[in-house]
């Protein structure tokens, strides 16, 4: 921690937006993200139904050693690390390009949730946390694995349980449901996705009361007037039924 600290303040402050900081010699990298910020913000503030209720922080990193010394999770290209801090990896501006803006508004919205609840609050699952993030990035974060993955997962009997509440096995790891990462992050966006499309006034009563540190499940009933188990039951069948 104290490592992380010391690396951290030698990021300098991108003059043009000083929410944006960046590893020396990484300037430009920090003035394409923050060209990319007040619309990744705007569509993380749409998603969740209300603005961040704390200051936004984004470091960028040169290099990779910069990154493995910061995130301690191998093979992430982006997190959130403690102190409310988003650190983005080089890999998002040399290897997968592509893939910056909806990493950035992925990470935006964890940011977001952390800020209110705290971050991967143990209350509520680590499907709903990282579905809600790829839910508000439009896909961003399950781009290695398709619909048909997904679905041939759960046909194959390796899909996540929503009785199941993270205390109860291993948190954090998709192997717990018989899943790679990147099928773990497609099906949570799509049971995330079908409770918003369900009722999306109901979905959204739920996820301001979460924010607002309601208990998931006492949330989720009062919005729906039903488990979140029994409600994504109805997603299972309609999605096995139609395939």
């Amino acid at each position: 921690m104290k490592d992380r600290a010391q690396i951290l303040n030698r990021f300098e402050v991108l003059a043009q937006d000083d929410r944006v900081r960046f590893e020396p010699g990484a300037q430009t990298q920090a003035e394409r993200v923050a060209s990319l910020l007040p619309a990744a913000v705007a569509q993380v503030e749409a998603a969740h139904y209300r603005p961040f209720v704390g200051a936004v922080r984004i470091y960028v990193c040169g290099t990779e050693a910069c990154f493995k010394r910061l995130v301690y999770t191998p093979n992430l290209a982006a997190a959130v690390v403690p102190e409310n801090r988003l650190i983005l990896s080089p890999r998002l501006f040399m290897q997968e390009t592509q893939r910056l803006n909806p990493i950035l508004v992925h990470e935006l919205s964890h940011l977001h949730l952390g800020l209110q609840i705290g971050h991967y609050d143990h209350s509520v699952p680590i499907w709903f946390h990282e579905g809600l993030a790829t839910l508000a990035a439009a896909g961003g974060g399950a781009e290695y694995a398709s619909d048909d993955d997904a679905i041939a997962a759960i046909k194959a009997g390796h899909q996540i349980m929503p009785a199941v509440r993270d205390s109860a096995i291993k948190r954090h790891r998709a192997e717990d449901w018989g899943l790679n990462i990147h099928v773990f992050y497609r099906q949570s966006w799509r049971m995330v996705s079908y409770l918003r499309q369900l009722d999306e006034d109901k979905f959204r009563q739920f996820l301001l009361e979460l924010q607002d540190n309601v208990d998931f499940d006492i949330a989720f009933s009062d919005a729906y007037t039903s488990s979140v188990a029994r409600t994504l039951q109805g997603y299972y069948d309609t999605l096995l039924t139609a395939r």
